[in-house]
């Protein structure tokens, strides 16, 4: 499967990375690629490209930017070249405001989602929340002393959340599927509580579990 990623931090490189272990190829598309010249020597099999370049590439395009420059990276990736496509949406709302207690701050309100907000402008794309409640250090295949920790995902396509499913499942996580967009509501502040103890006590390497009876 081809890979576009849109980004070029440290999620995008973490996740590019994955999916070429993964046996994907992989285009990172940034606006600057001297900061991906480390990344790309490490993974001489990637390709690099614009933002625009990534998204035709891609047959899955992964959104890695932060949340405040996620709209700005789709229109640069352009509409055209992500309509009918899965666009994973890792962003999160974080606002450019330190965290309160460790609780971060959102630009958006409980009412609409940066996810909902994405789908409404690039309505052409088929988005899948994913990857924004654990940090990038536990992104591919983390090892939880054989326990699978839980990715949650939403969007409205069954479709393309199957699709999206598998590959997280590639990466050694389950999945759990929490419905139409509207769920992003929900898992977008996972991130607040995955950040808590990090910035609290300086732990970063914990994810969620769902369990069932």
């Amino acid at each position: 499967m081809k890979i576009g990623i849109l980004g070029s931090g440290v999620v995008a490189q973490t996740l590019g990375a994955g999916f070429l272990r993964h046996s994907c190829e992989v285009m990172a598309g940034t606006r600057d690629q001297t900061k991906l010249a480390e990344w790309a020597t490490a993974n001489p099999k990637a390709h690099l490209g614009s933002f625009s370049e990534a998204a035709q590439f891609g047959e899955v395009v992964v959104l890695a930017v932060k949340g405040t420059a996620a709209v700005e990276a789709l229109r640069a990736a352009g509409a055209q070249h992500l309509k009918g496509k899965i666009v994973v949406d890792t962003t999160n709302p974080i606002a450019d405001a330190p965290p309160s207690h460790g609780v971060l701050k959102f630009f958006t309100t409980h009412e609409e989602s940066l996810m909902e907000q994405l789908q409404r402008e690039f309505s052409g794309a088929r988005f899948v929340k994913a990857f924004n409640s654990v940090g990038s250090s536990r992104m591919v295949n983390p090892d939880f002393g054989g326990t699978l920790p839980t990715m949650f995902l939403c969007g409205n396509d069954e479709a393309a959340k199957r699709t999206v499913a598998r590959l997280i499942e590639k990466f050694g996580w389950e999945t759990a599927d929490m419905g139409t967009a509207e769920a992003a509501r929900a898992i977008e502040p996972l991130c607040m509580l995955w950040c808590i103890p990090g910035f609290t006590r300086n732990e970063w390497s914990h994810a969620f579990k769902l369990l069932r009876a």
